[in-house]
């Protein structure tokens, strides 16, 4: 199946073309854009991406929001994770106002969620909700993933391996998109 991965990551782009094979990912068309991110929640947002790439390429469309949650602050920073430092931030500054907000003697878990939104013509779009639990480091570490990735233990890690110290097989097994994807891809096998 031919579907477009409403997202203008690239990393994103990578990580659902692998687990989503042997399905066939195509990237936005460069003249589309995306609705802004102004849901409360994770699947607001999918969903409003997803429908919008459907609405305007007329072909079956994906689309995920995802971010990370700190118990220690109320669950943020949530939807905003991409902008946490502000509008325009890196990676790496969103990552150090988390590390520098949590306290380090205080409640480190956190967790990764991912709402994979399907959106196809004429049809129901269905979200697929997945999470990751897990616990912040104190100090990134790892050259792989992106985003928080450095700084998020898994719960379970034996070694206490980042995200980002992870192989992507590993890391696809156990992650938040992985999760939603198996969903998805179980969801669609079931449909034929």
């Amino acid at each position: 199946m031919r579907l477009v991965l409403a997202t203008r990551n690239e990393h994103k782009l990578r990580e659902f073309r692998a687990l989503l094979e042997p399905h066939e990912l195509v990237p936005l068309p460069d003249d589309l854009s995306l609705p802004p991110e102004t849901g409360a929640t994770f699947e607001e947002n999918a969903r409003a991406k997803a429908e919008a790439a459907c609405r305007a390429t007329g072909e079956p469309a994906i689309a995920d929001d995802s971010g990370i949650e700190a118990a220690a602050l109320g669950s943020r920073p949530g939807v905003r994770s991409a902008r946490y430092a502000g509008e325009g931030a890196t990676d790496e500054e969103n990552l150090a106002k988390l590390l520098a907000e949590v306290p380090d003697d205080g409640d480190r878990r956190v967790a990764y969620v991912c709402a994979l939104a399907h959106a196809e013509p004429d049809a129901e779009t269905r979200v697929f909700i997945e999470r990751c639990e897990g616990e912040l480091a104190r100090e990134p570490r790892g050259e792989g993933g992106f985003g928080y990735d450095p700084a998020f233990v898994p719960t379970g890690s034996a070694d206490g391996r980042t995200m980002a110290e992870l192989s992507v097989a590993e890391k696809d097994a156990i992650s938040h998109r992985g999760r939603a994807a198996r969903a998805f891809l179980g969801w669609l096998g079931g449909r034929s």
